[in-house]
């Protein structure tokens, strides 16, 4: 950490008094009128922590024993919470994990949007166990710890975690932590195999980042435990289009992106919701708040590969899907054409630096859905509003981008309805959400 003072810290353990919870899920106490971020501490508790860092105007600190416990403190799930940095908040209860996270949004809305919605909606749970289908795991072949670690960084450093298993990955991977890095470890190429790229719907792709070529020897170590375990292996020597199957096939990988018969096919390093079920009752949840009817016409910004296309063009609407990358738009086009939906025209974009004249904002729409990335979508924000689409339903990774972009909306005319969080990353402090806007009557 640049700026950081890490000489000279107070050392022992301090008692702290903890009064809240930051974006990163960390206790927050105030010692000596300084801010202090404590790792592992809950609003309601007193602890006794050690400093990790300390600036002019804050520090940050790990708990080392909790004296006054909160009633929402748990035990958490997986033995290694608290070195793995892929959860922050195991620690506590699920339901008051997502209370916290609908705080977040509120908060965010009230203090950086200055809006108020009409009304809050029941936040969105699912299992808060298994529920990540896509994940980018680290692999490093260590001979001092005995081979290969495999899995995610430890908190507040590169090194990776000494894991066994993962708790919230698909159990079809999650459980299998040890028998892959066991496998590579008896590779030729062990230590040229950082990475793996994991998706997991109808069936598990793993996809082996390749830094040396893998002997014949070693292929068939990849395919013996492929079999073993019913996965498919991929290997990638180079950039995304260097991914090939290890044996020279490929199943298609698909999902349902709402639960109904509908599926969507996608390649192992696509984008996807990564929590399959959470991401179904999202779908279902923006088609009942934005309500498309036969003959409506929609725009559809930052698409995909067809997660809400598909199940607004099968409401009768009229799309207009609009996505950046190349590959994704012909893979939603594809998903389309697959799913019999035909009402769906499909354009190329970037929508970060969004032309006026482009095709896809020469007519006029009745709807508007935007699923932003982290960034949101604020270049796109005044061409959004001079459609004068009726009602626009946002869907955001972050509540600080979704509070200036409301903001943004507000001014030019809508209403904030609804919103609420969706709990997409259990145990973590990501936090989603929809909103709802409706256009003032004039």
């Amino acid at each position: 950490m640049s700026g950081v003072r890490k000489r000279n810290l107070p050392q022992g353990n301090f008692t702290a008094e903890v009064t809240g919870l930051d974006h990163e899920g960390r206790g927050v106490a105030r010692i000596d009128g300084k801010v202090t971020f404590i790792a592992d501490a809950l609003p309601g508790e007193t602890v006794e922590f050690k400093y990790l860092s300390q600036r002019r105007d804050q520090a940050e600190g790990q708990v080392t024993a909790v004296l006054v416990a909160s009633p929402d403190r748990v035990t958490p799930p997986c033995l290694h919470f608290g070195v793995c940095g892929g959860c922050a908040l195991q620690h506590l209860a699920p339901a008051k994990q997502i209370e916290w996270k609908q705080n977040e949004v509120l908060q965010a809305l009230s203090r950086i949007g200055k809006v108020a919605p009409r009304e809050v909606a029941p936040a969105l749970r699912g299992d808060d166990l298994g529920y990540r289908r896509r994940a980018r795991i680290g692999a490093k072949f260590v001979e001092k710890k005995g081979g290969t670690l495999v899995g995610f960084r430890e908190r507040g450093c590169s090194f990776l975690a000494t894991l066994q298993s993962c708790k919230v990955l698909d159990p079809r991977v999650g459980e299998k932590i040890t028998a892959i890095a066991r496998m590579i470890d008896t590779l030729s190429i062990r230590a040229a195999m950082p990475q793996i790229e994991m998706a997991a719907a109808n069936h598990v792709v793993l996809v082996f980042r390749v830094l040396e070529t893998p002997t014949e020897s070693d292929r068939a170590t990849l395919a013996a435990f492929a079999k073993e375990h019913g996965f498919e292996i991929l290997l990638q020597p180079g950039g995304l289009d260097s991914i090939t199957p290890l044996d020279g096939s490929r199943w298609p990988l698909h999902y349902s992106p709402d639960g109904s018969d509908a599926q969507l096919s996608f390649l192992p390093a696509d984008f996807i919701q990564v929590n399959g079920p959470l991401s179904q009752a999202m779908v279902r949840q923006s088609m009942e708040w934005l309500a498309p009817q036969p003959g409506d016409s929609v725009l559809e910004l930052f698409a995909g590969l067809g997660n809400f296309t598909v199940p607004l063009a099968k409401t009768g609407a009229s799309v207009t899907a609009v996505e950046g990358d190349k590959g994704l738009v012909a893979r939603g086009d594809a998903n389309c054409k697959a799913n019999g939906v035909a009402s769906v025209q499909w354009h190329v974009a970037d929508l970060f630096k969004p032309d006026p004249q482009a095709p896809y904002l020469q007519a006029k729409f009745d709807l508007a859905l935007i699923d932003p990335p982290r960034a949101g979508a604020v270049e796109i924000m005044p061409l959004l509003i001079s459609k004068k689409p009726k009602r626009i339903l946002y869907v955001s990774c972050h509540p600080a981008t979704l509070a200036r972009d409301a903001a943004l909306l507000v001014e030019g005319g809508y209403v904030l309805t609804k919103v609420g969080a969706m709990d997409m990353f259990p145990h973590t402090a990501h936090v989603e959400s929809m909103a709802l806007f409706e256009r003032k009557a004039r």
